[in-house]
């Protein structure tokens, strides 16, 4: 038998920590960032005895932090984290953060960030692939939801539309098909190939993360790399 999943003091202390730091809202809406940071938590908690590892307490304190550090203090934020929350959250939030930029308007460049994020997930312990899927099953999901209610407007709320972020999902699911499957992955190439379906009618092809960067969308030939855009 695994054994159970038990959450206590630090836990309680984690959402006290990340409902005073993310005050924001999600893109695009007036839903609390807090509602993607506990479903994020709840999709790793739902996993605890269907994965072959223990989910633990710090995985699910890690999953409520994911995006301190890219959106809140970058290295500084990491290091406070440390503090609060012992080592082993903080390597989990390292590993989910595509950015240390202590300034979040001074990111790197999206297609850097987002190529060296999946480079480096490669690597990654199993506890932070699952958090990670899950984020990106959250994300999946809700991009789905709003696309089946506004349509293509949906990716005006990004920084990249519908062919960079279908790529970087893609991406990420090559990534974690490398590793033994679990149902967040099964279900984020469901929701992914639903939402590539959905958004066909735009005639734009889905390419790979490599091609991030180096057409528009409208583009045919790839030609030369465009100026990019800030983070």
């Amino acid at each position: 038998m695994p054994q159970p999943l038990r959450l206590g003091s630090r836990y309680v202390q984690a959402v006290v920590y990340v409902r005073t730091l993310h005050i924001e809202t999600r893109k695009g809406s007036g839903i609390p960032v807090m509602a993607h940071l506990t479903g994020v938590a709840s999709l790793v908690m739902g996993e605890a005895g269907h994965v072959g590892f223990p989910v633990t307490e710090e995985m699910v304190i890690a999953a409520l932090l994911h995006d301190a550090v890219e959106d809140h203090g970058g290295a500084l934020r990491l290091k406070d984290i440390e503090s609060n929350f012992g080592t082993s959250v903080a390597r989990m939030v390292e590993g989910l953060s595509d950015t240390l930029a202590d300034n979040p308007d001074a990111k790197e460049p999206w297609e850097e960030r987002k190529r060296a994020y999946v480079e480096r997930l490669k690597h990654e312990a199993p506890d932070v692939q699952l958090i990670s899927a899950a984020d990106k099953l959250y994300n999946a999901r809700t991009i789905l939801d709003d696309y089946r209610h506004i349509g293509p407007e949906v990716w005006a709320r990004f920084k990249r539309g519908r062919e960079q972020q279908l790529g970087y999902f893609r991406a990420l699911l090559e990534v974690f098909k490398q590793s033994p499957s679990n149902r967040i992955v099964e279900e984020l190439k469901r929701v992914v190939d639903q939402l590539e379906h959905i958004s066909a009618n735009e005639d734009r092809p889905t390419r790979n993360l490599s091609a991030l960067g180096r057409a528009r969308p409208t583009q045919r030939d790839p030609g030369p790399d465009p100026e990019r855009a800030k983070s």
